[in-house]
């Protein structure tokens, strides 16, 4: 857990720093010129890889793995309204030329396509989400104690409940990637007889977890951890997507079917 938490306090100070140098400019007065002059396919100068493209008010990535976002131009700087406001200073623009200033203070140098061809990387289907499980996947636990006989089951759902994450390029560029969350199903028997079961969602964990937290993770595992006196233990894994920052949750379920949770510290 300790490099969770370290991971934890990294990612709160880049966010803080991040937020430092952007606000939400939407609403206020826009430059369509430069707009109008931004449409079409964007190269990259030093790979000569198609980067984005825009059309009207929106810039598609080709990396099907990255959300579109809304922009904006406003005075000296690119506004793009993804998951999180980011603003990139401009440097350059013309008909064919377009520099800017990333969030790392790399410049990033694009030129206009004039490639037919650089249209294929930009397919025009949805957004790829990337999901954590690809089935439903089950795992049965046989426990004994005090002369009974136990099976607990953990089902892994993968579901259609969307979360977006926004990473950083090496350039400093922010991107939107969608990922799946899971719902997980437990259940308890003694023999034929149903002790407990129930479906387990990130939002059950609601004043257990910050919500801040709860709005960009996935519930990733979940393991049953064996019984004990004051009921059956399982343990619920709350992550980041492709991060080191996780929570667990403890969720005990008594010989009587109540269920109680707890953040494990």
């Amino acid at each position: 857990m300790k490099k969770s938490i370290l991971a934890s306090l990294m990612a709160i100070l880049f966010i803080a720093c991040h937020n430092g140098k952007t606000n939400d400019s939407s609403g206020k007065d826009e430059d369509l010129r430069a707009k109008a002059q931004l449409q079409g396919i964007w190269v990259d100068d030093d790979s000569e890889v198609p980067f984005m493209r825009i059309e009207g008010d929106t810039i598609y990535y080709s990396d099907s793995q990255n959300s579109p976002v809304r922009f904006e131009i406003i005075k000296d700087s690119i506004y793009m309204y993804g998951n999180e406001v980011s603003r990139y200073y401009i440097d350059k623009q013309a008909e064919h030329l377009f520099w800017f200033h990333s969030l790392s203070d790399n410049i990033v140098k694009l030129h206009k396509s004039e490639d037919p061809d650089d249209t294929l990387a930009f397919s025009g289907k949805a957004v790829e989400v990337i999901p954590s499980y690809t089935g439903v996947t089950e795992v049965d636990s046989v426990v004994n104690y005090n002369g009974a006989r136990y099976r607990a089951y953990v089902y892994i759902n993968p579901s259609k409940m969307k979360v977006i994450k926004t990473s950083y390029t090496e350039d400093g560029m922010s991107m939107d990637n969608v990922y799946y969350d899971n719902i997980m199903h437990i259940c308890v028997y003694e023999g034929r007889k149903s002790l407990f079961a129930s479906d387990i969602t990130k939002q059950m964990f609601a004043g257990i977890l910050s919500d801040e937290f709860l709005k960009k993770s996935i519930l990733s595992d979940m393991l049953f951890m064996g019984v004990r006196k004051s009921g059956f233990l399982y343990q619920a894994t709350v992550c980041i997507p492709e991060s080191y920052v996780c929570n667990l949750v403890n969720i005990e379920v008594s010989f009587k079917g109540k269920m109680a949770m707890k953040a494990v510290k």
